[in-house]
């Protein structure tokens, strides 16, 4: 007996509710978003001014990944498109370290090179996974196997006067007894000053500007002055010490415009274990190059207990400065930045606010800055 063949027709899909339409684009827009921040693009804002005059306070910049090639995540458990905190909360934080992978850098179609002005994890703060650092932006005046020495606050990589940006700052102090309206500042493009009362100013300048400045009728007087405090003006000087350079250690008498000769050590490269060598590279063994049982004891160096005569460095190191050069907390300070903590290189500003005028005010956006290229 035949059976008959009954063609159910399938019942038309329940169209999705306006509310499930809208957490579906949410959660596309989000990974999509996720997904290009992590491999080609982010963006990020300038807080501080120790890279003026080439980039100010309040400059919103995109940094390209691709260049140096995306670094794949060491947290995974982390808020999408945050980094480290809940937005707009100090100490709220925004990832779990349950879990740590191993980072991996996939291939760029560049590698960094002196003078880019790159972003990078600030390497001391070891308390924090190595992708959870804070983001600082300086320009590269030092690759792997260069030497750097600054002498008269004067850069000079392997012996040769270095590139000088276009746009590079020092301090200054401007003496005069009249007060100094804040227009004629941004007119001779400076933005970060501070008022001494009795004394004058203390402002971060092109040296181009300082010298137009000089002919203003109520100025005394223009002295290069790396520090001035309470009417102490402090000028470049190879005697002056500042124990807060890197290495910290009594036995260099270094400052900000006198300072090194600093080896840039490379991958590959071998060292032997002396004194000397053990000071300068010391924290780069014990923290940047992944080794789990370093001890450094009567200048000798134990690895994994065994006592070694030499080492071979496994990765990169580079040299950042500030262009603002009498303002930036930088190597001079802190030391080399290691290659895996290399984010990307800025490109370009988009969109730049100064942080002094009003919400609404017509000047608010500084309109010249926007698109402007980072050389």
């Amino acid at each position: 007996m035949k059976i008959p063949f009954f063609n159910k027709k399938k019942k038309p899909a329940k169209p999705k509710s306006k509310t499930r339409e809208w957490i579906d684009a949410i959660v596309f827009a989000v990974i999509a978003a996720t997904l290009i921040r992590w491999a080609t693009l982010e963006a990020f804002v300038i807080p501080t001014p120790s890279m003026e005059g080439t980039l100010l306070v309040g400059d919103y910049l995109f940094v390209s990944k691709l260049h140096y090639g995306p670094r794949t995540p060491i947290t995974p458990l982390q808020l999408p498109l945050t980094h480290r905190r809940f937005y707009g909360t100090e100490n709220v934080p925004a990832y779990l370290d349950w879990i740590q992978l191993p980072q991996f850098r996939f291939p760029g179609f560049s590698e960094v090179k002196r003078n880019d002005a790159v972003v990078f994890n600030y390497p001391e703060e070891l308390q924090y996974p190595l992708d959870l650092r804070e983001y600082y932006i300086k320009r590269c005046v030092g690759l792997p196997g260069d030497t750097i020495k600054i002498k008269n606050a004067v850069l000079y990589v392997n012996g040769e006067k270095a590139y000088v940006p276009e746009d590079i700052e020092f301090s200054y102090f401007i003496k005069t007894k009249q007060t100094i309206r804040d227009r004629v500042f941004e007119d001779y493009g400076i933005w970060d000053k501070a008022y001494e009362p009795g004394y004058g100013y203390r402002v971060h300048a092109k040296p181009d500007e300082i010298k137009k400045m000089e002919q203003l009728p109520f100025v005394e007087e223009i002295i290069f002055s790396p520090d001035f405090s309470k009417g102490k003006i402090v000028t470049a000087d190879s005697s002056v010490v500042e124990p807060s350079t890197f290495p910290k250690t009594p036995e260099t008498s270094w400052n900000k415009d006198f300072y090194g000769p600093v080896f840039v050590p490379s991958e590959g490269q071998t060292i032997p274990v002396t004194h000397e060598n053990l000071v300068m590279y010391g924290d780069v063994l014990r923290y940047y190059e992944h080794l789990e049982d370093v001890k450094i004891d009567n200048d000798q160096l134990f690895i994994d207990g065994k006592q070694v005569t030499e080492y071979t460095f496994k990765q990169d190191y580079y040299f950042m400065m500030g262009d603002n050069r009498h303002n930036s907390w930088d190597s001079r300070y802190w030391g080399f930045v290691p290659y895996d903590h290399v984010v990307g290189k800025a490109l370009f500003i988009w969109m730049s606010m100064d942080p002094n005028k009003p919400l609404f005010s017509l000047d608010k956006i500084r309109w010249n800055r926007l698109f402007k290229g980072i050389n």
